[in-house]
């Protein structure tokens, strides 16, 4: 098997583009899905689909703030993956952007 040459890349990496969407909204919670996708390096209609996903399973929450919204991520949710489900979100968040802004944890995620 070859290894690639220094800076060519092979196509794949670690982290899918829901966690990269993640990570951007954790680092900025206010963010535009424009700037997300831009960020991401994906469509902003996959952003949208992709926050569509988060939401529906529980991830993040979205919350209307005038003309923008505000999203916010709940930090006890558990990866859905069988050999990752004794791990939280809040743990991923927390190694990638450790002064990430709003995480919740589950119980205030729910009630507000």
């Amino acid at each position: 098997m070859s290894t690639p040459s220094p800076g060519r890349t092979s196509g794949w990496t670690f982290l899918t583009n829901h966690a990269h969407v993640l990570l951007a909204l954790a680092r900025d919670p206010d963010a535009r899905l424009r700037d997300v996708a831009e960020s991401v390096g994906i469509t902003e209609r996959a952003a949208q689909a992709i926050v569509a996903d988060l939401e529906a399973a529980g991830y993040l929450r979205r919350e209307r703030v005038g003309r923008r919204n505000h999203y916010t991520i709940n930090a006890v949710a558990e990866f859905r993956h069988p050999t990752q489900r004794h791990r939280r979100i809040g743990e991923l968040i927390a190694l990638f952007e450790p002064t990430s802004a709003r995480l919740t944890d589950e119980e205030d995620f729910v009630n507000t």
